[in-house]
């Protein structure tokens, strides 16, 4: 099959209608260049852009129905990651807000050291554990349980070092924001 005779908005509407990935794959091989320039341009981290390339491609393949056509398919993608970026800039900010709270929390958690405060902590451990998703758990135990090193578990992962770094920042940030949670009530 030979997408690339198809306008951009042709290959959505056949990707709608078939769900085959040699459609959506067009539209990626011609946009991942830019989007990935554009989210470079914001977060000004290489890293970080490669990262919001891919989530922002991830959110356009399950969220395309969307697009209706009242402009380009290239201004849509744009203002699309555009808004992912500055929106993934404005909660890192709020996360930096948080790195105080954040470090009260872990002092109360420290201070509380008898065997009933122990004792509390491991549930909330078990209860963290439980409401994050197994490979998100299984990232804090190679970590923190194993004692493993980003390169390390890159090549265990087959990932990159930089895949590693961001999903683990991920996963500390939603178990922080779980702590902060339960931390309220």
């Amino acid at each position: 099959m030979n997408t690339n005779r198809h306008t951009d908005e042709e290959l959505v509407r056949y990707y709608l209608a078939t769900q085959q990935s040699d459609y959506f794959g067009q539209l990626y091989k011609r946009y991942s260049n830019k989007v990935y320039r554009r989210c470079l341009t914001i977060t000004k981290d290489p890293s970080d852009a490669e990262d919001y390339m891919q989530d922002i491609f991830i959110r356009v393949m399950s969220g395309l129905h969307n697009f209706k056509e009242r402009s380009s398919f290239s201004t849509w993608l744009y203002t699309v990651s555009t808004n992912y970026c500055m929106d993934r800039m404005k909660m890192g900010r709020r996360q930096n807000d948080r790195v105080e709270l954040d470090g009260e929390i872990m002092k109360t958690l420290a201070e509380n050291n008898d065997s009933a405060g122990m004792e509390e902590r491991y549930e909330m451990v078990d209860l963290i554990l439980k409401k994050i998703a197994p490979i998100e758990s299984k990232y804090l135990r190679m970590k923190y349980e194993e004692n493993m090193n980003i390169k390390e578990m890159a090549i265990l992962l087959q990932v990159k070092d930089s895949a590693v770094k961001m999903r683990l920042k991920r996963v500390r940030d939603k178990v922080k924001d779980i702590l902060v949670f339960y931390q309220q009530y």
